[in-house]
């Protein structure tokens, strides 16, 4: 099982969580940012059911693959 750990931190004015090189939207807040990546941080732990997905790879190729929807990461949030 794969880990990932979301960080506040100071972003475009305001607080934003960040999974590694992406940004959340913008918080007015520190707390109103935690509060929210605690929160996605749970939706992580939920499973779904199987999907194709399609995303944009580091070269900029989009791919297509089957996600099964069980396979969920292990979450948190480093404070």
């Amino acid at each position: 099982m794969d880990k990932i750990h979301y960080r506040v931190v100071e972003h475009d004015g305001g607080w934003a969580y960040k999974l590694g090189d992406v940004f959340s939207e913008s918080f007015p807040s520190r707390a109103a940012a935690l509060s929210a990546a605690r929160r996605v941080a749970r939706e992580q732990h939920v499973p779904g059911n199987g999907a194709y997905i399609e995303y944009q790879d580091e070269k900029g190729q989009w791919r297509t693959e089957f996600s099964a929807g069980s396979d969920r990461p292990d979450a948190d949030v480093v404070d």
